[in-house]
């Protein structure tokens, strides 16, 4: 299990990045507003999840 969720945790750090940086685009080239709110929404449960599977991952890693 802590197998899985360590390879996990690199991938939804990168979905958060990935995210991040289409609502910045979004905003700077003057996209639609609530696209840049969807996004950054999204972003917010992206980093919960990827905080969860941090967390997970040190838990694993200690037992």
């Amino acid at each position: 299990m802590g197998g899985v969720v360590n390879t996990m945790v690199p991938v939804a750090v990168a979905a958060v990045a990935v995210v991040l940086v289409l609502g910045l685009w979004n905003m700077m080239r003057g996209g639609s507003a609530n696209r840049s709110q969807q996004l950054m929404r999204w972003r917010v449960i992206l980093q919960f999840a990827a905080i969860i599977l941090i967390m997970a991952s040190i838990y694993f890693m200690r037992g």
